[in-house]
């Protein structure tokens, strides 16, 4: 049997452990960076090394950037009476990429899967469940939090679990509150299994203006 440097091995290995990685791509990966310019290596090292501590997450709507708040939320432009949930940042760039939309989001950073261990208490949801709260005091008009989780089955149990408490919180709090509230979900456009991430921006799009109460 043919021995691998110390080197190769190692970093097949770490690639392997990356999500859809497999043991044949790592391999190829390792070597073609065999053959990247030495500099470009440093690059790509640096960028790894500087990926979290240059990044932070948004302390509003959980998304990743680079300040606190995000750029989103700090925009005064955008319309503060929409919160679009999804369940990854990478969720965020595909719906902006549309510009069809000028709300805000949050994101819950995965969805409700028994089978993984993730429960309500693993993700952002008692997050945007104080975000719409905190919403009473403004000044009136209705607040629309568009449920845009993945139309899996784990997506749509987090979606009705997220309306459920919303709803709650909706009637405890209905007569000191000062903004109604509607839950909406993504509609036309979403095959049932997709994930917002890769979904074209025309499918996007229909999904934003063919949402549905829920």
């Amino acid at each position: 049997m043919a021995r691998v440097p110390k080197a190769i091995s190692k970093l097949i290995e770490s690639f392997e452990k990356l999500p859809g990685i497999g043991p044949k791509t790592a391999q190829r990966l390792t070597f073609y960076l065999l053959h990247v310019p030495q500099n470009q290596l440093e690059s790509f090292a640096q960028s790894l090394s500087t990926l979290k501590t240059n990044t932070v997450l948004c302390t509003v709507c959980k998304n990743v950037g680079e300040e606190d708040p995000c750029y989103i939320c700090s925009d005064p432009t955008r319309d503060q009476k929409t919160i679009m949930v999804v369940e990854q940042a990478l969720d965020v760039l595909a719906l902006e990429r549309t510009g069809k939309y000028k709300g805000l989001y949050h994101v819950l950073h995965g969805a409700i899967n028994p089978l993984e261990n993730i429960g309500p208490e693993e993700i952002f949801i008692s997050e945007l469940v104080g975000r719409a709260k905190g919403y009473e005091n403004g000044d009136g008009g209705e607040l629309e939090i568009i449920l845009a989780t993945n139309p899996t089955m784990e997506g749509n149990a987090t979606a009705m679990y997220l309306a459920s408490q919303l709803k709650t919180e909706d009637m405890s709090g209905a007569p000191a509150r000062a903004v109604r509230l509607k839950i909406s979900r993504l509609g036309l456009g979403l095959p049932t299994g997709a994930d917002l991430e890769y979904a074209d921006d025309t499918t996007l799009t229909q999904a934003i203006e063919g949402r549905r109460s829920f």
